[in-house]
């Protein structure tokens, strides 16, 4: 498309003489206004990617994909339940799970906090059996319990320490309802690195916290496993076909999707407000092939009479203008990629420099700073960024092309 007279033309015009400097240096801003527009916007989407996929990697790799609840409280003959749905073909594992909300407190100092009680196979196999970090799940029997390493600093509490879980869900006396008091021994302690989780949440054996909520023989939910989670709807669908009225159905969708579509939000607005700096170096590189298609008319007339077409000139400012644009984006590309693939080892640094915390995890509920690139993206930014530097060369470069060159050699 190019032949080597418009190459060199090209590439000789961009290298400005001292009287040409400014414009040489809008063309340099230009570049550098895509580079870092192109990085900003590989890196915000990774990162908000990696925030997605963390989360729900935490989220799902506790909670089961969808949560079977009883129509009016919990679910007493949950076994032949639990049996039907796992016979649908999707279904990897079905969880029988004891649930309820308590005070835990201990020396003194008390937290809000979720009990959950499971089977020990079901512990053991579950992420909480995987991120212990002291204790064994086998302790639970005798009263034992698993609370997370941010409870545990909140409390004081060190392993084989007790533990008093105060329920709501009180004894009716003659004097009124007094809650339930009960305590604990801590068995274990675990780190999901999810804050959130690690600090709110207790593990229990199934038979132990049947007793503290008085739902012998029952569970107040079956979570249920499958193999693809973003399929999950069409799971429902045959549960819900198969359960009929005996129980509601709620999947990790439904469940989070105020929490996701917030991300989803932010995602789409940081994106739409990062392109306006690639469309700002855009507008520079229209300023400055304006400026050397100026300066270049006489230039452009003596190639005209030497005959050179209006195609051929139209080609050297296109290829000059074009070259920023390229040279910029790959430029952003690989400062973005090299970003996201050390951006934990950058993020300490500038901890360790400015003596500040950048990434709090009690405020983001993760421990490190996720970064998680999808190529897709990738080449979106890239292909959106070439296009804007092709689009912001054409009315410049079609400008030369038309310039006549009688106009253009007449006062010289």
């Amino acid at each position: 498309m190019f032949g080597p007279f418009e190459r060199m033309v090209a590439f000789r015009y961009l290298r400005a003489r001292r009287q040409e400097g400014f414009i040489s240096v809008i063309a340099i801003f230009s570049l550098l206004g895509i580079a870092l527009g192109v990085a900003t916007l590989i890196i915000v989407m990774s990162v908000m990617n990696g925030f997605r996929a963390e989360l729900l990697g935490r989220i799902l790799g506790l909670n089961g994909h969808l949560g079977v609840y009883g129509v009016a409280g919990p679910l007493p003959d949950y076994d032949p339940l639990a049996d039907r749905i796992r016979k649908v073909p999707d279904v990897v594992k079905v969880v029988p799970l004891v649930e309820g909300q308590v005070m835990a407190s201990a020396g003194g100092r008390a937290s809000g906090a979720l009990v959950r009680g499971q089977t020990i196979e079901d512990l053991k196999s579950g992420a909480v059996g995987q991120h212990l970090r002291a204790g064994s799940v086998d302790d639970l029997q005798d009263d034992g319990v698993l609370i997370g390493t941010r409870l545990a600093m909140k409390l004081g509490l060190r392993l084989g320490d007790d533990i008093t879980l105060i329920s709501p869900q009180g004894n009716p006396t003659p004097f009124g309802t007094m809650p339930r008091i009960k305590a604990f021994r801590v068995a274990g302690l675990f780190e999901l690195g999810m804050s959130e989780y690690d600090s709110s949440l207790i593990f229990t054996a199934m038979p132990i916290a049947q007793t503290f909520f008085r739902v012998p023989e029952a569970v107040t939910s079956l979570e249920v496993f499958v193999d693809d989670p973003d399929s999950v709807r069409r799971t429902t669908h045959e549960l819900s076909a198969i359960i009929g009225g005996e129980a509601r159905i709620i999947d990790w969708q439904q469940a989070n999707s105020s929490f996701f579509n917030a991300i989803q939000v932010e995602r789409n607005v940081m994106f739409l407000i990062l392109t306006l700096i690639i469309i700002v170096a855009a507008f520079n590189i229209i300023s400055s092939m304006i400026m050397l298609v100026k300066d270049k008319g006489r230039d452009i007339a003596i190639l005209r009479t030497m005959g050179a077409t209006r195609g051929m000139v139209l080609r050297i400012f296109i290829l000059a203008g074009a070259s920023i644009g390229i040279v910029g984006t790959l430029s952003g590309f690989v400062l973005g990629i090299a970003f996201c693939a050390n951006i934990e080892t950058i993020r300490q640094f500038i901890q360790n420099l400015t003596g500040t915390q950048l990434f709090d995890p009690t405020i983001y509920f993760l421990s490190q700073l996720p970064a998680k690139v999808d190529p897709s993206e990738v080449a979106a930014v890239v292909g959106m960024a070439l296009a804007l530097s092709f689009l912001a060369t054409i009315y410049p470069s079609w400008r030369a092309a038309r310039l006549d060159p009688v106009e253009a050699l007449r006062y010289e």
